[in-house]
């Protein structure tokens, strides 16, 4: 994801072990919003999210940035851009598990647990740096450019990255942990992401406000599908249950469903301002949208369509959301909480 220019942050005073539901936009939460989204909170009410934990975490209270929730080793992994570090998490306890160091303006993070390994995208240096996911040391650096999303393909045993300015996805040998090859698909490319419904690497170009669609066997192009409605794609989240792709449009604060059987747009919705992350719990059919903003907004998307269900202000800078799909449990990364980055968790309570 692109790092956010935005101002600075008015404290969060809330502190670990919050239990309490329904998080109202109030004063602190209100100075931070545009207009436009204290308008649309105000039009919408508070989102439904029940805070069950916050997880205090190491460092400083900069920004922090994608995120992976690995349920198969209990564990959720966190891109702390501002540190360099990437933040392992123990779900079960909630507990830190350790850092993995030097890895300058971290972006995109990925456990991939088949493989023992743990994959992030260091933007300072240009490189993919691979980890040990038990003992979280570092066993490889791989260059591949302006990296930033990334995602695995099993068949093949190939990680797919994002390399933004460079127009490309870099497509890695696992294995080896070398380059294969860089395949074009236009500029300033968005996030990365593996359908295993359809076989594709989905990939959001912001420039032509597309998404192109790879043959991870072959590395050929066999799609180019155009958003209609979004202005800078970028995010992308996937329910393979209906073959749809969720694409964020992060310059007009849009989100879209693309039917990946036909190529087509088929539905569209406005979200908040600064879209980011967002993420699809499969077993319940829910969409989250986390926004710069704070706001999160959450969609009914069975059968493949946008069916706004809340959305209102829930904490400064909540731009990353994860969901866990055997508890349903979401993660939001959060910089600032009384001073010191978190992880908070939280459950969805609406309808």
């Amino acid at each position: 994801m692109r790092e956010a220019t935005t101002g600075s942050t008015r404290r969060n005073r809330a502190g670990t072990g919050v239990r309490i539901g329904y998080l109202l936009p109030m004063l602190a939460g209100a100075a931070m919003i545009s207009g436009s989204v204290e308008a649309q909170v105000r039009r919408e009410g508070a989102v439904p999210l029940e805070t069950v934990a916050d997880v205090g975490l190491p460092g400083h209270a900069t920004r922090m940035d994608y995120i992976s929730v690995a349920p198969a080793v209990h564990r959720v992994f966190l891109a702390h851009m501002g540190d360099g570090t990437v933040v392992a998490v123990d779900t079960d306890s909630r507990t830190v598990a350790g850092e993995v160091h030097g890895i300058p303006r971290v972006r995109g993070v990925l456990a991939v647990p088949q493989l023992g390994r743990v994959y992030a995208a260091a933007a300072g240096t240009g490189e993919v740096v691979v980890a040990d996911a038990a003992t979280l040391r570092v066993v490889a650096r791989i260059p591949a450019g302006n990296v930033d999303g990334l995602d695995y393909v099993p068949s093949v045993k190939r990680l797919f990255v994002s390399d933004q300015h460079g127009g490309n996805d870099v497509v890695i040998d696992t294995a080896t942990d070398r380059v294969v090859t860089r395949i074009l698909v236009g500029p300033d490319v968005g996030n990365t992401r593996f359908d295993p419904a359809t076989g594709q690497v989905l990939v959001a170009v912001g420039s032509d406000n597309a998404v192109v669609a790879i043959d991870p066997a072959d590395l050929k192009v066999r799609g180019r599908y155009p958003l209609p409605g979004i202005e800078g794609a970028h995010g992308i989240a996937l329910d393979p249950s209906t073959r749809t792709a969720f694409v964020a449009g992060e310059g007009n604060g849009r989100v879209c469903a693309l039917a990946l059987d036909q190529g087509e747009v088929r539905a569209e919705a406005a979200v908040g301002e600064g879209v980011d992350v967002l993420d699809v719990d499969p077993g319940t059919h829910r969409l989250f949208v986390a926004s710069e903003s704070g706001v999160v907004s959450v969609f009914d998307v069975a059968g493949g369509g946008l069916r706004k269900l809340a959305e209102g202000f829930y904490a400064p800078h909540a731009h990353v959301v994860g969901v866990d799909p055997t508890t349903h449990l979401l993660y939001f990364p959060l910089q600032d909480v009384g001073g010191h980055p978190v992880l908070r968790i939280a459950r969805y309570t609406g309808p």
